[in-house]
């Protein structure tokens, strides 16, 4: 993917309103010169997030989360940095450039462009179709049935496609080619609608873009046997790569740092419905590495809800082996033997509360899967020497011991218990008070930029975190910023408005940190340069105290 050049990046940056972007998260309240608001990435009582309109950067007391409307967007949307430009580019209406741009590339972007418009527009036609047309009624009524409401089925832009050539006509009328109708999987090789006479549910990726669909049978006399058929393998159409819902799901992932992953559409459309916002769908029961890796970057807490015969597939297997390496807690919900989530959703957060950590499910599905009690043992011993030893781990190891009904001679043989990892929560570390002496400095100098002609005479030597080095550097000579500096950036702001550190103090805290380099300069030096570094000292000494 060809490069954003920085020019259309700075005018992104410049266009964004940065106030407009967060309030779509949380509600925003002016006080004085900045805005603040309830964390939208943790749970809070207390207002701990804080906005710098006009510098566009966020930072949150609470959870240590900052950076700037780039950042923010990555974070609540879980884009990468080009995405995250595109998104804010789409939505102030700025026209991005590209770096290296070759014809082919050129050709290839406004293709892809015209596809994602064209199944934009597929979308809207199905819709219309549904809940204006009098073909829509008994579509509408089954819905309903279902239990599910109108303003529901609207939100996920279910529709119903008519077949009778309307798609393909009403598409050609508008200027797209067969050549493009075919490409974007909505025509079959007749030229005909490929979904004709289904309930439609557009299939979109993490940012809501339409690129293909999931039909559902209405009648018996459809030609296609099965009951749900998706869009063709294509240029935008990858089913292994789509995470149903996630693009409405996201905000509520990454909050309740939580993901409830089910198998069909209506599962998703049923529970939503009833108030459980953070569930998507697995596009099947299998769940694959590029699903896992959309998902990862909202939360690292998976529930899988699957039925208790695909639980068992060889494949759904595989999908929750990797999960467990990848996620730090892999949940299994139990489901009786042909329920499904969308018939009970208001139960549906007591069968959470219920959910067992994998380890433990995996080694009850081996015990049942067994012949006997002896393939059952080695169908344990194999399994728990492969996880990972915490203490979900020991306590699959108990379950089995318990439901084996061991002797202590085969208990032994089973992997030792040990105890579970040390130091996994993340503990947010003190700052040391040189450290802390060396953010006040700057973020003093960030409140008060007169003060950079004095941070100049500060030498880089001066500090001792190589990240608060780089930070001097991008204020005295603009030196390029990246996602971490960013963030210290945006921290340091914040905490200088909350703080309020003032002009004098920004001086003062200069000052002793020159104070502080040079003593460390005399426990080294001899000679002629002791009594010229003490001299400094007196004098850096003498001006600080100028200042309290």
């Amino acid at each position: 993917m060809a490069l954003i050049k920085k020019e259309s990046i700075e005018q992104v940056r410049a266009a964004a309103d940065m106030v407009d972007v967060v309030s779509a998260r949380t509600q925003l309240r002016r006080v004085g010169g900045r805005y603040v608001g309830r964390c939208p990435f943790h749970e809070e009582r207390t207002p701990s997030f804080s906005v710098n309109a006009v510098d566009k950067l966020f930072h949150c007391f609470g959870c240590g989360k900052g950076g700037d409307v780039f950042g923010f967007v990555r974070e609540t949307e879980a884009l990468e940095f080009s995405e995250a430009v595109e998104w804010l580019a789409e939505r102030a209406g700025v026209e991005l450039d590209y770096e290296e741009s070759s014809p082919q590339a050129d050709s290839a972007r406004r293709r892809r462009e015209r596809l994602i418009l064209l199944l934009e527009d597929a979308a809207i036609f199905y819709s219309r179709n549904l809940w204006e047309g009098g073909a829509g009624e008994r579509v509408r009524a089954y819905l309903a049935e279902r239990g599910l409401t109108e303003e529901t089925c609207r939100r996920f832009r279910l529709g119903l496609s008519p077949g009778r050539g309307q798609l393909p006509a009403k598409a050609r009328a508008k200027g797209f080619a067969s050549q493009e109708l075919t490409a974007a999987g909505l025509v079959n090789r007749r030229g005909n609608d490929y979904f004709a006479g289904r309930l439609v549910f557009p299939l979109a990726d993490g940012r809501g873009r339409v690129l293909g669909f999931g039909a559902r049978r209405l009648s018996e006399d459809d030609p296609i046997r099965a009951k749900y058929v998706n869009s063709p393998e294509g240029e935008l159409f990858h089913k292994v790569s789509l995470v149903y819902g996630l693009h409405e799901a996201r905000a509520a992932i990454a909050k309740e740092d939580r993901a409830v992953v089910v198998e069909g559409y209506t599962d998703v459309l049923a529970l939503n419905q009833a108030g459980l916002t953070a569930v998507v769908a697995s596009m099947g029961t299998a769940l694959t590495p590029a699903q896992l890796r959309e998902l990862g970057r909202l939360t690292k807490r998976l529930f899988l809800c699957f039925d208790a015969d695909a639980a068992g597939e060889a494949a759904t297997l595989r999908g929750m082996d990797m999960a467990y390496r990848d996620f730090d807690e892999v949940l299994v919900v139990p489901l009786p033997p042909g329920s499904d989530p969308a018939e009970s959703p208001a139960e549906f957060e007591g069968l959470l509360a219920a959910a067992e950590p994998y380890p433990r499910y995996r080694v009850k599905l081996e015990i049942d899967r067994a012949r006997s009690k002896e393939d059952a043992y080695r169908r344990v011993q194999a399994l728990v020497s492969g996880f990972e030893r915490n203490t979900e781990w020991m306590a699959a190891v108990e379950y089995a011991a318990d439901r084996l009904d061991l002797p202590v001679e085969l208990q032994r043989r089973l992997p030792a218990l040990v105890a579970g990892r040390q130091g996994d929560a993340s503990v947010r570390k003190v700052l040391e008070a040189g450290d802390r002496l060396e953010r006040d400095a700057l973020a003093g100098v960030l409140a008060h930029r007169g003060l950079l002609e004095i941070l100049r005479e500060v030498s880089p030597e001066h500090f001792d975190v190589e990240l608060h080095r780089s930070l001097r550097a991008h204020l005295l000579d603009a030196e390029p910023l990246d996602q971490e500096l960013t963030v210290l950036l945006a921290e340091l702001d914040a905490r200088a408005a909350a703080e309020g550190i003032d002009e004098a103090t920004s001086r003062e805290l200069l000052l002793r940190l020159r104070e502080r380099h040079l003593r460390r300069e005399l426990a080294h030096a001899d000679g002629e340069r002791v009594k010229e570094l003490q001299g400094e000292l007196e004098r850096v000494r003498e001006a600080a105290s100028a200042l309290v």
